[in-house]
């Protein structure tokens, strides 16, 4: 963004009359209202449009979000498929609004109508995975997190769903392989760092648990899932 001069009022500065005070103080106003514009409208675009791949605290985010809109998003979604009914990307998003809509067995197959048109789609092997996750079929959710990671090993959430799912296996020795590599790529990711302390938390390590969401929350205070997790060890 770039940069505007202030009016200048104190002693031993340049003198402005007051007709060009307050043309530069009009100018400044209508910079920050057109900046708070700018930044509402992506903003609302961020949360009404339909994301390829979700993160996996959405589901946190999304709770307080007016449900009327997502059913709003399937159907434009809808609208998009019927138009491009061959490409995968917008099977991917109808997808995901079906995810939002918790219809998640239409989610899964638009997922899979999008990976029989593009067999090397990232985004719909990696949302495959987390509704599998969702739905406990551990076994079909590893598979698709693994594909995810071979296609684009170099994106965290592929290595990331595999923690998640090897944790709920007990497979914590692996879990801590997929999320140490997940960390390695996108350091201070609070859903990695939740994670982290999961394995932690089913290993019955309350100790090293407590403090890894502690850790989470310096980077995100409003961290929900670490939030509940603190609750939880304080529990035990």
């Amino acid at each position: 963004m770039e940069a505007h001069d202030q009016p200048l009022n104190q002693d031993g500065q340049k003198n402005i009359t007051n007709q060009e005070s307050n043309k530069k103080t009009k100018k400044t106003k209508n910079n920050k209202f057109n900046w708070w514009q700018s930044l509402l409208i992506l903003t609302l675009t961020l949360v009404i449009s339909v994301s390829a791949a979700y993160y996996v605290s959405q589901k946190y985010l999304w709770s307080n979000y007016d449900k009327s809109r997502f059913a709003q998003q399937l159907e434009s979604a809808k609208a998009v498929v019927d138009e491009k009914p061959n490409e995968p990307k917008p099977r991917v998003d109808l997808g995901y609004a079906y995810f939002l809509n918790k219809n998640f067995d239409e989610a899964i197959k638009q997922y899979k109508v999008a990976i029989d048109l593009d067999k090397n789609n990232f985004n719909a092997y990696f949302n495959l995975g987390l509704v599998y996750n969702e739905e406990n079929q551990l076994n079909d959710a590893i598979k698709a997190a693994e594909k995810a990671s071979e296609i684009s090993p170099r994106d965290y959430k592929g290595h990331l769903l595999k923690g998640m799912v090897f944790r709920k296996l007990k497979m914590y020795k692996e879990a801590m392989k997929a999320l140490n590599e997940a960390n390695k790529l996108s350091p201070t990711n609070t859903d990695i760092l939740f994670e982290i302390g999961r394995v932690a938390e089913d290993q019955g390590d309350k100790k090293n648990a407590e403090q890894i969401y502690k850790d989470t929350l310096t980077y995100d205070p409003m961290y929900k899932p670490a939030l509940a997790g603190l609750k939880r060890v304080a529990k035990k």
